[in-house]
């Protein structure tokens, strides 16, 4: 691609000469023969102060915020975003030619993208997902390295998804992403707003800016579903609902929503429930347990009617759906459950504690670990929760990272203590999994919680293989032997 046409539709200063780009980069380690560098400014490293070697290195394009010295340089106000759109247009702007749906929020993100998924899919509609779990182009899985990828990446995916038939994408959109202008020139046909509660403020460091971080979605959509039962939805609701997009508000309590659950019928493996809205009164049955899976699923298939689909077929899509991996998966069913769950938040614990508690025939015993090198204020707010609702707790480690395990678990310790809750503390999540089967009784449920899909631990910035699904599925194994 020729550098003027990568350049189209960018504010530039400086006289660009037209030459042949090879490809785009902001990374320095990247830099070949042929490229267009994107000087940006990150925590500890100023690509601007890399200009002169990057051309050296063969770069012919240089794209900065403030004079270089370099002779073929464009000079932009914004680094960040010039780089998002320089991506898309290398790549064609694939995300204009398929529909956009993207899922942001705190917890339930990843949930949503597969419902979504399915549900379109359903409707025989060929579909791209990109999000926490994988990246999918249909039925083709694709490892994935961050819940929304840096902007190179992104358009990669988006324009193998376009080549390979994909209509509509469905995504998991991060604060991080947001605020770092990953997805900067993106419209989105659909956003859901799921949720707001503590979480990445190791990053964001307020409420206040994460919220912030969210809203960036909302400004590039068209049409924006919101759980309203959440503070933080009301609060998008008053702030989009006269921008001239279309605002929809869905909530299990509140009659004054767009779309209301009534007659909510929850058990340990599903929910059954009435979508009720202006003339129209539709029956939701959904393999997932908990007043949280009906925001999702409500969520989900307003978003699908937001794009045209008839409501009484999504809700026969969402019926046909099994479950999501790592979302309250349930691994074994008798002579006791063992589920596990991606929960790793106050909140998180507390939608699914919640849910499945009142289901418990005998104890309810509860797996969990905090993260090292995240927002520690929330350790003890974790142990608060599984205090609230466990007979027994299975304290152990999550993904410590460089923290130092046995410290993090010291520190989310004393809500337990308090609360005389019993409890076992290990370090090692493998031994502490297998204590916490080996104590099993009959109607016992124990829940897994915190890696879900994951299948990995982070220790001492190795990460070291750790898959849950297996773990339990060999001691069953054994255990059946016997």
């Amino acid at each position: 691609m020729n550098a003027l046409t990568l350049l189209k539709g960018i504010e530039y200063t400086g006289n660009v000469k037209d030459c042949e780009i090879t490809f785009v980069t902001d990374d320095s380690r990247k830099v070949a023969e042929g490229c267009a560098f994107v000087c940006c400014r990150g925590a500890s490293f100023d690509g601007h102060t890399f200009a002169q070697k990057a051309v050296e290195l063969g770069a012919r394009l240089i794209i900065c915020q403030q004079d270089t010295g370099v002779e073929n340089q464009a000079i932009v106000a914004d680094s960040k975003k010039a780089y998002a759109l320089l991506c898309a247009n290398f790549f064609d702007n694939p995300s204009k030619k398929m529909k956009m749906i993207g899922i942001t929020g705190t917890n339930g993100k990843t949930t949503s993208t597969y419902l979504i998924k399915d549900i379109l899919q359903q409707q025989g509609k060929k579909v791209g997902l990109i999000g926490t779990i994988q990246n999918m182009i249909d039925q083709q899985d694709i490892p994935a390295k961050y819940t929304t990828p840096q902007a190179y990446e992104l358009n990669v995916l988006l324009s193998q998804m376009y080549k390979s038939g994909c209509e509509y994408v469905v995504m998991e959109v991060s604060s991080m992403a947001l605020v770092q202008q990953r997805l900067y020139g993106i419209e989105f046909d659909v956003a859901v707003f799921t949720n707001l509660t503590q979480d990445h403020l190791d990053y964001h460091k307020t409420m206040e800016e994460y919220f912030k971080a969210k809203c960036i979605l909302f400004e590039n959509s068209k049409n924006i579903i919101v759980n309203t039962d959440d503070a933080y939805g009301r609060k998008v609701a008053d702030m989009y609902k006269n921008s001239g997009r279309n605002v929809v508000t869905f909530s299990v309590r509140d009659d004054a929503a767009f779309c209301t659950a009534k007659n909510i019928q929850l058990t340990g493996t599903g929910s059954k429930f009435l979508m009720v809205s202006e003339g129209s009164i539709i029956r939701v049955e959904f393999a997932m347990p908990g007043e949280y899976s009906v925001h999702n699923a409500m969520g989900s298939a307003l978003a699908c009617t937001a794009l045209g689909f008839d409501m009484a077929s999504v809700a026969q899509s969402l019926k046909n759906i099994s479950g999501v991996k790592g979302r309250c998966e349930v691994l074994v069913k008798e002579p006791f459950t063992v589920i596990c769950d991606y929960a790793h938040t106050p909140d998180g614990l507390e939608n699914v504690l919640s849910g499945l508690k009142p289901f418990a025939k005998n104890r309810f015993i509860v797996l969990y670990g905090c993260a090292g090198e995240r927002d520690p204020s929330k350790r003890k707010y974790m142990s608060e929760t599984v205090a609230k609702y466990a007979d027994f707790a299975v304290l152990t480690s999550d993904n410590p990272r460089g923290e130092d395990p046995q410290k993090i678990i010291d520190e989310a310790l004393p809500p337990l203590v308090e609360h005389k809750i019993p409890y076992i503390a290990q370090v090692d999540r493998r031994k502490a999994i297998k204590m916490a089967l080996d104590m099993l009784q009959y109607n016992d449920i124990l829940i897994l919680c915190g890696k879900g899909h994951e299948d990995y631990q982070v220790i001492d910035k190795i990460t070291l293989y750790l898959d849950e699904h297996q773990i339990v599925e060999q001691y069953m194994k054994k255990r059946n032997e016997k």
